[in-house]
């Protein structure tokens, strides 16, 4: 799908706000209210708008602790990395998964409420997984920027 400059910048406004009025966005984009609802359908039925959600705050909700991991497979088991992403799918523990070239296979950013919590985690997901041949933790002392936005 071909985007032009209007559909950027609607795309931008909604990064920052998707709760942001159709009427807000027409006098900001310059375009008819009809024009931003047919663009956004479009947009959407496309998935250049892949999902909306909610942004919650994981010390609000308990998970107050942040795990930046470096997992490492044994690599002489092919189905090892789709049996591993599909475990990490399921865990809802794992906020984002990456499929990383280097001496890492995958980075997770995880969540956990204690050390405790985190530890049964890591009980689960690698040590009880005889493919994961090692992982590095990383806690994070500080969230100090925390977005999906794409620079349009």
């Amino acid at each position: 799908m071909k985007l032009d400059s209007q559909d950027l910048k609607i795309l931008s406004i909604l990064q920052v706000d998707i709760k942001v009025s159709t009427e807000r966005l027409s006098e900001q984009v310059g375009l008819s209210s009809a024009s931003i609802q047919r663009r956004l359908k479009r947009l959407r039925d496309n998935k250049v708008i892949s999902s909306e959600v909610a942004v919650v705050s994981p010390k609000a909700v308990g998970q107050a602790m942040t795990f930046l991991i470096s997992v490492e497979l044994r690599r002489d088991n092919v189905n090892c990395f789709n049996i591993f992403k599909s475990k990490i799918k399921k865990s809802s523990r794992v906020q984002q998964c990456y499929y990383v070239t280097g001496e890492a296979d995958f980075i997770l950013i995880v969540t956990a409420k204690d050390m405790e919590d985190f530890d049964e985690f890591t009980q689960q997901m690698f040590f009880a997984d005889s493919n994961v041949q090692h992982f590095k933790t990383s806690v994070v002392m500080e969230r100090t920027k925390v977005s999906l936005a794409l620079s349009l």
